[in-house]
């Protein structure tokens, strides 16, 4: 499925990924293709994945999983979060899809991974189709190489945001020589490249690590007014999450003469815009700013 890029001005460029699906959106729609694909092609008819209280990614399973005739298990981080779903955008639309949840303490969630964790819940679901936290995986990056077609060739940088790694491998695998990667974590900390290096098999590829605006689900005012004004003035939405700290990040980077002088740059807007109402939720309470 090709996206039509938005010329925000004659340098800067915007897939705008998310117009794929309002829940299925964006790099979930493409790391979830080729594994939805596979689940089926083994006979499977539970996924079960892991997640946080606003995780993009368990509302994109639960909504992909309802669509193909799966049924969903979320494995979601914080054993307080389980009285608090009706008020919670994310898990509500997800439970509604018929996805079932299981909460861990944030101490077992660590677990996740291990062979140990994995056969207590298949002793507990029975047998299920797994998808890691985030989506990233093999088949997740060989979807997300199909972000990139040959219309964007001409490009010279490609920009997106960074979360599991996943589609920045994908990203790097589908570029061309001439193109370089930047990856914009939302999360603070260094592990992030050797996730990549995982499944990249170029190294035209920098992360960019100075806009994660103190951490994973991190925001402040001066985040929320860049979003609102970019709204206002491009029509296009960003999640404060991921692509709203990648823009910033971008237009920051331009103001500084980061970028070649004459190149072309093209961001990739991963989706993420189910998570607002949750993040406004938040903002409401510290009486911050809202985000439109």
């Amino acid at each position: 499925m090709d996206v039509i890029n938005v010329e925000i001005d004659n340098r800067l460029s915007i897939k705008p990924e998310y117009k794929i699906d309002t829940f299925v959106s964006g790099n979930k729609y493409r790391k979830l293709k080729y594994n939805i694909l596979e689940a089926k092609n083994q006979n499977k008819s539970t996924l079960l994945t892991f997640g946080g209280a606003f995780s993009n990614h368990i509302a994109a399973v639960a909504a992909a999983g309802k669509a193909n005739g799966f049924k969903t298990i979320g494995i979601i981080r914080g054993e307080e979060v389980s009285a608090k779903i009706a008020n919670n955008p994310t898990l509500s639309f997800s439970q509604s899809c018929g996805m079932q949840f299981k909460f861990v303490s944030r101490s077992d969630y660590r677990n996740k991974t291990k062979t140990s964790f994995i056969e207590n819940l298949k002793n507990e679901f029975g047998e299920f189709y797994l998808i890691p936290e985030g989506g990233t995986n093999q088949l997740a990056v060989k979807g997300c190489e199909e972000i990139l077609t040959d219309d964007d060739i001409n490009f010279d940088y490609i920009c997106c945001p960074v979360g599991t790694g996943g589609t920045i491998s994908g990203l790097i695998n589908a570029s061309k020589s001439h193109q370089k990667i930047l990856g914009f974590p939302a999360l603070k900390g260094d592990f992030l490249s050797d996730d990549i290096r995982k499944f990249a098999k170029h190294d035209n590829w920098e992360l960019i690590r100075d806009y994660h605006f103190g951490g994973y689900a991190k925001i402040n005012t001066q985040l929320i007014s860049f979003i609102n004004t970019f709204k206002k003035t491009y029509q296009i939405p960003l999640d404060p999450i991921y692509t709203g700290k990648m823009m910033f990040g971008v237009f920051d980077l331009i103001d500084k003469g980061y970028f070649n002088e004459n190149s072309k740059i093209l961001t990739i807007h991963t989706g993420g815009l189910q998570g607002i109402p949750g993040m406004n939720k938040r903002l409401e309470k510290k009486n911050m700013p809202l985000i439109d």
